[in-house]
């Protein structure tokens, strides 16, 4: 069956401005025109659309999701078994917030008592299984199973009041690095407080500490762009330099 950009549009709840678009950048392209002019898409470009669609919901940019695509290596079937296994990782996070807020709602009610620490269950799991998501395998290699499960355990174990201190000092870093960068001495007192804190941070998760970890660390937010794209976020350009800094503050070649 073939399908115009209206009638796909329509099959599929995407804009018929967005499927243009995809046209545009050689993303999904209707192999058929006809002499009047309209565009026609065949099943495989509905099972590609299928795909894209995949992709996007897991948080793929356009250029990635190209890449993957057009890849002589891209497995359809191998795909589908990807995307269904996050999804069900999503599913689960989001079963365990909705008893979570199901829990809460009978608490109100006087129907159960809560424990702060299941206040905050829900939430500190969605960081790590989407942090498992996105760097599970890069981190394993990286630091080792025994490594990654200490995080992760030391995460789920910290009180509400840990938390919050937690989620203050990513603040405190974040401006930190800021304030070294709009200073421009990598060397400087600004840049060693900074340091300072980021390690301060790093030791809410780390079992200990060396100076080679964090100088392989800062040099991986350069080298990895979904880090890159973090640190970026503070000011451009932020993300050699505090690599440059850590360098400095650690003495690691």
């Amino acid at each position: 069956m073939e399908y115009t950009v209206n009638k796909l549009a329509r099959l599929t709840g995407i804009s018929t401005r967005t499927l243009r678009y995809y046209d545009e950048i050689g993303l999904l392209i209707p192999p058929r025109m006809n002499s009047s002019g309209y565009r026609y898409y065949g099943q495989a470009e509905v099972d590609k659309l299928q795909q894209i669609m995949f992709y996007r919901e897991l948080g793929f940019d356009l250029q990635t999701v190209k890449e993957i695509l057009d890849s002589p290596d891209f497995n359809r079937a191998a795909a589908l078994a990807e995307h269904r296994e996050k999804l069900l990782v999503k599913r689960q996070q989001l079963e365990l917030l909705i008893a979570n807020v199901e829990k809460t709602i009978a608490m109100t009610k006087g129907e159960c008592i809560m424990s702060d620490h299941e206040k905050f269950e829900g939430f500190k799991q969605k960081l790590i299984d989407d942090n498992e998501n996105k760097y599970g395998q890069e981190i394993r290699e990286k630091y080792g199973e025994e490594a990654v499960q200490y995080s992760y355990q030391k995460l789920k174990n910290m009180t509400p009041e840990q938390y919050a201190e937690s989620e203050k000092l990513t603040e405190n870093v974040t401006e930190a690095i800021r304030l070294a960068f709009e200073n421009g001495d990598s060397g400087g007192e600004l840049a060693r407080q900074a340091c300072e804190l980021h390690k301060k941070w790093l030791m809410q998760y780390w079992q200990q500490y060396s100076p080679e970890a964090h100088m392989g660390l800062a040099q991986m937010y350069v080298d990895d762009e979904r880090f890159t794209a973090y640190y970026e976020k503070i000011a451009p350009g932020c993300t050699v330099f505090l690599r440059d800094a850590i360098r400095i503050f650690t003495g690691v070649k």
